[in-house]
């Protein structure tokens, strides 16, 4: 199957994501065509995908990078400010200019972290992504926010830094562990209920080569998020104008369930999973929708193997957490609704009573 492209535009910035079922040899000639002056290049990864990031590294080399390989501690704990503070020191040893390419080799804790520290070492260096779960591939490599968190909230440290260019190989797939592959799904059903009720039937009639890694569904599948994200995305690239923050769909009540389970209970995007229930049943009890649109979700997120609850814990601490979020203003709580199955949008001022109700209600407490 040939590579497909989709070319991102943000503001001033545009940059191509490669989607190929290939292996990870070209990225050397893909990051040497969208870093043409660079000669230094910091190479980002976990444990978990050393050999990966070898073959990227050497893939570099080929092509007249001179290249540092830095492996971190794999996990949520490694998005955090001590471990940019690693990446700043081996950036500071290998002398590096403002044309150093940090290469991002693993997932979005990966990248999220090798952003960051490209978008704030010497005010800012090119980034190169090289996703390799399904969450990153369609979600956080584009776009260009990058974060780490603090310890009361996830994301809270971050900033707007886009890459110049992606590549994406669909073979990282093939050794990515059942249960991430399924997180990586919750992002992909979001697009579905946020921008495009009929992406969302194709998943329900799709999902057994979805779960059985089917490669030209995932092709399909990936560079159709990447290009619903780009349409968003070019419309608000920083987040200005309000549009951008329907990327946001369940993710209030997610990053509280993942705030308060220590980064350790869920996975990002089983946090999601639950999280989109859980919009979905307030947006019911404000009268939004009928609860068939959420019903969709739940039996179609059920059958991708994904929560469709919330674990039981604190609600008082949830709440906390919410009041933290970036979509809060002034600590009052504001959530991406659903209007229907491919249309949600930003609602103010929601009472806690009903956020609290809808919380205990899923948990059972009720």
């Amino acid at each position: 199957m040939q590579a497909i492209r989709v070319t991102i535009s943000a503001g001033e910035k545009t940059y191509p994501v490669e989607i190929y079922t290939a292996d990870l040899e070209g990225v050397g000639h893909f990051a040497r065509q969208c870093a043409a002056k660079s000669e230094l290049s910091l190479v980002v990864c976990d444990a978990a995908v050393k050999s990966y990031a070898d073959i990227v590294n050497q893939a570099l080399q080929r092509h007249g990078f001179c290249t540092h390989l830095t492996v971190v501690p794999s996990g949520e704990n490694s998005k955090c400010l001590e471990m940019a503070v690693r990446l700043y020191d081996a950036l500071v040893e290998m002398l590096a200019d403002r044309q150093t390419l940090v290469v991002a080799v693993g997932g979005g804790v990966i990248g999220d972290l090798a952003g960051f520290v490209a978008a704030t070492f010497n005010r800012g260096l090119p980034l190169l992504m090289v996703p390799t779960t399904l969450l990153a591939m369609v979600d956080s490599a584009v776009g260009g926010k990058v974060a780490v968190n603090h310890p009361r909230g996830k994301n809270l440290i971050g900033a707007f830094h886009q890459p110049v260019g992606v590549w994406i190989s669909l073979n990282t797939l093939e050794t990515l562990p059942e249960r991430e592959y399924r997180s990586g799904l919750a992002e992909v059903v979001k697009y579905g209920v946020i921008l495009d009720e009929r992406f969302f039937a194709y998943l329900e009639k799709n999902s057994p080569k979805i779960l059985g890694r089917d490669r030209d569904t995932l092709q399909h599948i990936v560079a159709h998020c990447c290009r619903l994200k780009g349409s968003v995305v070019q419309k608000d690239p920083r987040e200005e104008t309000g549009w951008r923050a329907i990327l946001n769909y369940g993710h209030t009540f997610a990053h509280a369930f993942e705030t308060l389970g220590g980064y350790r209970d869920w996975l990002h995007g089983e946090a999601v999973a639950a999280g989109m229930i859980c919009a979905s049943r307030l947006a019911e009890k404000l009268g939004r929708i009928s609860p068939e649109v959420t019903e969709r979700q739940r039996e179609l997120l059920a059958r991708l193997q994904l929560p469709v609850q919330p674990k039981p814990c604190p609600v008082d601490e949830l709440l906390e957490c919410m009041r933290h979020d970036k979509k809060a203003q002034a600590g009052r709580l504001r959530f991406i609704l659903p209007n229907r199955i491919g249309s949600v949008e930003l609602v103010e001022d929601v009472p806690e009573s009903l956020v609290r109700e809808t919380l205990e209600e899923l948990m059972g407490y009720s």
